[in-house]
């Protein structure tokens, strides 16, 4: 088990690269949109080159952190992102030609996905490996409003500083150097006492009482096989709803740097829905929150792009129904990505290696989003809600596969009220 020392340190970590990695991940489409004059179609292709990679980089990058240790894989994530990002700055300081650019910050792109994966993974276990129950539920309460938190943080801010110090500096050259600096911390972690974890399974018991999982006709399993189904689906919305930002910004006739004020709404929205739902343990197994989270993810996610086209609205009353949309939004997606993690944790069996699988479910997600939403742009390239339209689409087929799940798991005669 990682000493506490190593722990509060994969937490500072956590902040650090939540931080550095919106600013290019996010901000990038911005970049793509200015630099190179790309659309949203453009910018969903560009994201589902990063989407495959991310499915399979994320699996690989647990597993090498299972069998060579956690902080050995994070040093060589963090050392392999700060070489792509800052190459990346070279390259557009040289300025090679429009083509050659993007071909040379497209394989940069890739290259740094593969070594993100390398971080997340190891990150999450980490911070859960060897954890008794009550523990490992708090300790997965912080990780969330660490990496949220400063995600947020970091998109509010991202605009303005985008507009200061320009956009081949914020994009490439911060996220560089504040990554070789999480290399440096990682690699002082790893000189520490209490550096070498097992790299097995966590220990831990039920999280939850045996009153909260009587709950619902439907077991616990359930709850968990359902939880695993939403969470993709709702990095389908998030993968889909970023590269998309920049032409959404455009329409509200909003700058990057008022884009990152305003487009970050759902961002500290999702982190608040954490805090609530960590201190209150409620909607354990009641379906009720997931199906209103689902529904809440479809509404959200399709009014943020329809709000903004509404014939008759001005931008006054525009801006309000994509703020409120992006509230909506963001309780979904918190709700569902908290679900994943606590039945995870109390119903299935952590592994050292879990961290990939759950980022390569992320990834699915990822890739499965800008996907649609790109057939869409291409089958319909005038039309500016043919991807949200097409992406809401593949949503409400998630939410009935849930509905079916649901409806056959429900154990007659339970003693739990199926009406949850």
């Amino acid at each position: 088990m990682y000493s506490s020392r190593v722990k509060t340190g994969a937490f500072v970590l956590e902040g650090l690269n939540s931080i550095s990695t919106t600013y290019y991940f996010f901000y990038v489409f911005f970049f793509l949109k200015e630099h190179f004059g790309f659309g949203s179609r453009e910018n969903l292709t560009w994201a589902i080159a990063h989407g495959a990679v991310y499915v399979v980089a994320s699996w690989q990058g647990g597993r090498f952190g299972q069998r060579r240790g956690y902080l050995k894989a994070m040093q060589l994530g963090f050392a392999g992102m700060s070489l792509c990002f800052f190459t990346g700055w070279l390259v557009n300081l040289a300025e090679p030609g429009r083509t050659l650019e993007i071909v040379l910050q497209a394989a940069l792109m890739l290259g740094a996905t593969v070594a993100i994966c390398f971080t997340w993974p190891n990150l999450e276990a980490i911070v859960s490996e060897g954890e008794p129950g009550h523990r490992l539920q708090r300790l997965i309460g912080i990780y969330n409003l660490v990496w949220s938190g400063a995600g947020a943080l970091a998109y509010f801010t991202g605009g303005a500083l985008m507009e200061l110090l320009g956009g081949r500096n914020q994009i490439f050259l911060v996220p560089a150097l504040m990554i070789a600096a999480q290399w440096g911390l990682a690699t002082w972690l790893a000189s520490q006492p209490g550096a070498k974890g097992g790299h097995g399974p966590a220990i831990h018991g039920s999280v939850a009482s045996p009153e909260e999982r009587r709950r619902s006709a439907v077991p616990p399993k359930a709850f968990l096989l359902m939880s695993w189904l939403a969470n993709p689906c709702a990095y389908i919305a998030i993968a889909t709803a970023i590269p998309l930002i920049p032409t959404l910004a455009g329409s509200l006739e909003l700058t990057p740097r008022t884009a990152g004020f305003f487009c970050s709404i759902w961002l500290f929205s999702r982190t608040l829905t954490f805090v609530g739902l960590w201190m209150w343990n409620g909607w354990h197994y009641r379906f009720r929150w997931l199906f209103l989270a689902f529904v809440g993810l479809i509404g959200g996610f399709l009014f943020i792009f329809l709000g903004a086209g509404w014939t008759g609205l001005t931008r006054g009353q525009a801006l309000l129904v994509v703020g409120i949309a992006q509230t909506v939004f963001g309780v979904a997606l918190g709700l569902i990505y908290y679900s994943s993690l606590f039945y995870s944790m109390d119903v299935g069996d952590t592994k050292g290696d879990h961290g990939g699988i759950h980022e390569a479910a992320i990834g699915a997600g990822i890739l499965g989003g800008p996907l649609v939403g790109a057939m869409a742009q291409w089958l319909r390239p005038g039309s500016p809600t043919a991807a949200a339209w097409a992406v809401s689409g593949v949503l409400g087929l998630g939410f009935l596969a849930i509905l079916w799940m649901r409806s056959r798991a429900a154990r007659p005669g339970s003693g739990g009220s199926a009406s949850h």
